[in-house]
């Protein structure tokens, strides 16, 4: 039996065939979860659904080895009524485009429907190998860009996953079409549960600082003091008074490590702000 027990319903960008369901499939393997399962179609209303609901879980991507951080997963997380509700497990997964068609004849393809994110993924596939004047067409979510398939003749192809092409009955014509194929996303589970620690575990912080020179620095500091390594930093307008930022930091370490404990203590006395966004397990 694991922490996640008593797991009832678990969301998901959706619908059906997303990169975020395919690492729900992921999380509920190692978990051994086999919950009620909820699509949402944005992040926001993902995180406000586990906010809301007791024994929930949401998968959420949360950084993008190429885009960067998905700020609406780190913004949302931040801003939940229930301050318990966190990241209790990440995994990074190899992003893999995939050229979906109804037909088998790569040549024929002179349309190609996708989300933004995935056209922007695909730049030089769709420049160096597609027909000079191919019709892009931008849709919400690789689920629509799939089903809008129906509506177009044989010489349209849509960018989806592998899944997606076992979902909606299409061929694969290409995969692993993306430009970068080191491409990977940072995927979270959160939700409010206590995680226990493993050995191969990260944490994740969010805090304000004083507006005042050597702020930012006096709280590396404390890392640094405890010999804590950071493997990110970023910051965020604090959407409360122009120039103040709440930042964001990754480190190795469970918050019940003696040392981590510490340390985060000792940061919590120099922040306006400060909340622990989770300690997780990553795999």
């Amino acid at each position: 039996m694991t922490f996640l027990e008593r797991v009832e319903s678990l969301v998901y960008l959706g619908p059906g065939g997303s990169f975020t369901e395919m690492a729900k499939d992921i999380f509920c393997q190692k978990y051994n979860l086999d919950p009620y399962l909820v699509p949402m179609k944005s992040i926001k209303k993902a995180v406000e659904y586990v906010d809301e609901n007791p024994y929930s879980l949401a998968v959420l991507p949360i950084e993008n080895s190429i885009e960067g951080t998905i700020r609406e997963t780190i913004d949302s997380l931040i801003k939940t009524q229930n301050p318990n509700i966190k990241v209790v497990a990440e995994l990074i997964m190899p992003i893999k485009h995939c050229l979906l068609s109804k037909t088998t004849e790569l040549y024929s393809i002179t349309g190609v429907i996708a989300h933004p994110q995935a056209i922007s993924q695909c730049q030089n596939f769709i420049h160096d190998k597609l027909p000079l004047h191919t019709n892009i067409i931008e849709v919400a979510n690789t689920a629509e860009a799939a089903k809008s398939l129906q509506n177009y003749n044989l010489t349209y192809a849509a960018i989806g996953t592998q899944k997606t092409a076992d979902i909606y009955y299409l061929n694969v014509l290409l995969d692993n079409i993306n430009d970068e194929q080191d491409n990977k996303t940072r995927f979270a589970l959160i939700g409010n549960y206590n995680t226990p620690k493993t050995g191969k575990d990260e944490t994740s912080i969010a805090f304000s600082t004083e507006n005042k020179p050597g702020a930012l620095l006096d709280i590396l500091k404390i890392f640094q003091d405890f010999e804590i390594n950071l493997s990110y930093i970023d910051s965020r307008p604090s959407k409360t008074n122009f120039g103040e930022y709440t930042f964001f930091v990754d480190f190795d370490g469970h918050i019940l490590d003696d040392k981590i404990a510490e340390a985060l203590a000792q940061i919590q006395k120099h922040t306006p702000y400060f909340r622990l966004v989770g300690s997780y397990e990553k795999f």
